[in-house]
């Protein structure tokens, strides 16, 4: 049977160290969704639709190459994402929207990227100042906590083990913590294991679950190591997938500045949405 294409949505699927999503191109703002958070809740759902950890718009931009709107997996809106700009990036070359030097508009500010091949390098936008060692109170115990918020925001906890370490159990209850209401936070776990190497766990907010990498708390976790005088530029950092992200930075008096996050995109497949994936 012949199918009728332009019955159905095309999109991407990609992945990004681990962190996969759904891209659509919408640069003719031709999708017609009412309700944009049901719909991405519900082709983000796994083993009933697609499934992804995020959905990203492409569409039309007059201050760079596109812009896109992102949605995490639970429908709500996320100002940044590190991994899925280095996703879109690649879909925005391989769709010949943009070449492989491109800018982004996005939520948190305009990015560039560039693609080589498989690898695709963003330079993401600067940081708020990094706050070390703020004390909160889990279960009736302390736990210090350092916070940066590098698009979307970022708490950093070290850790000596990360094998051992109750990402999804600790991770929720910092996301929700008082402390950071009403946006809440991401949690990130991290250890150092060279002056140029870590290793970091992320409890993503919007998820609401541990994420094989995420690409904006590998940095934020960077950048509070840093911050400590335990890094220097540029970090390879070991994500939950094994894959390897690099981090570059530099840093001026208390700033944070020129953040580059690099690593391996997959173009996984390209499809048709059928209307029962998302009804």
């Amino acid at each position: 049977m012949k199918i009728d294409e332009s019955r159905f949505i095309e999109f991407y699927k990609m992945s990004g160290s681990g962190n996969d999503f759904i891209i659509i191109d919408n640069r003719d703002l031709s999708l017609q969704i009412i309700d944009l958070p049901v719909f991405v809740r519900r082709i983000c759902q796994r083993k009933v639709s697609v499934g992804a950890d995020g959905l990203f718009l492409i569409e039309p931009s007059n201050v760079a190459d596109f812009k896109w709107q992102f949605f995490n997996s639970d429908g709500s809106v996320a100002e940044m994402c590190g991994n899925g700009s280095r996703c879109a990036a690649r879909f925005a070359y391989f769709n010949s929207i943009a070449g492989p030097k491109m800018s982004i508009e996005t939520e948190a500010g305009i990015v560039t990227a560039e693609v080589f091949d498989d690898n695709v390098k963003v330079r993401l936008t600067d940081p708020s100042s990094l706050e070390i060692a703020r004390e909160i109170m889990l279960n009736g115990s302390s736990c210090l906590l350092d916070l940066i918020d590098t698009g979307v925001p970022h708490a950093v906890s070290f850790v000596d083990d990360l094998e051992t370490c109750a990402v999804v159990g600790t991770g929720r209850q910092i996301r929700r913590h008082d402390s950071f209401q009403p946006r809440g936070t991401n949690a990130n776990f991290a250890c150092v294991t060279g002056r140029q190497k870590m290793k970091v766990r992320t409890y993503e907010r919007g998820v609401e679950d541990e994420t094989l990498a995420c690409g904006t708390g590998v940095v934020a976790s960077v950048l509070a190591a840093a911050g400590r005088g335990l890094v220097d530029s540029p970090v390879d950092v070991t994500v939950q997938s094994d894959d390897i992200l690099r981090v570059y930075f530099t840093r001026r008096d208390d700033r944070f500045e020129e953040i580059y996050l690099e690593g391996k995109v997959k173009m996984v497949y390209q499809g048709l949405l059928f209307e029962e994936a998302y009804k």
